[in-house]
């Protein structure tokens, strides 16, 4: 599994907008200055995370985003499953692959499985507020 710049940046938008608290709507323009990534290019992944429910957007005069629930009940992993094709560790474990004719045989499928299961029990026991928590390190 490699994550993407897209997956990066997402996690960084929604840290930023934890760390804003919930007072308001933060304009893309402020958390794009911010965190010195292009705001057209950020524009595409807020979409993607409002269209999803991690955000709540409002257009004009006081818009921006903010996060749709507290940071605490958002995981790493639901963030990443939206941005990233696929959190798998081999191509025959993706979603919507056809399954392996040689699954039966396989003797390395059950290490692949239990691999996906230890990074998806990893990536969704840490929240966006451990991320913003987290003191001395500058996110990825």
């Amino acid at each position: 599994m490699l994550v993407s710049t897209r997956g990066r940046y997402a996690l960084r938008v929604m840290i930023d907008l934890a760390e804003q608290g919930r007072a308001g709507y933060t304009p893309l323009k402020e958390i794009a200055a911010r965190q010195g990534i292009s705001e057209k290019y950020l524009e595409n992944i807020v979409k993607r995370l409002a269209a999803n429910g991690l955000l709540r957007g409002q257009r004009g005069k006081g818009g921006g985003y903010r996060l749709a629930r507290p940071p605490e009940e958002i995981s790493v992993g639901s963030i990443l499953r939206l941005t990233e094709e696929s959190l798998a560790s081999v191509a025959c474990l993706a979603p919507g692959q056809q399954p392996c004719p040689r699954a039966a045989g396989c003797r390395t499928l059950p290490l692949w499985q239990a691999l996906d299961e230890l990074i998806a029990g990893y990536l969704d026991g840490v929240s966006v507020a451990d991320l913003a928590a987290a003191e001395g390190a500058e996110t990825p």
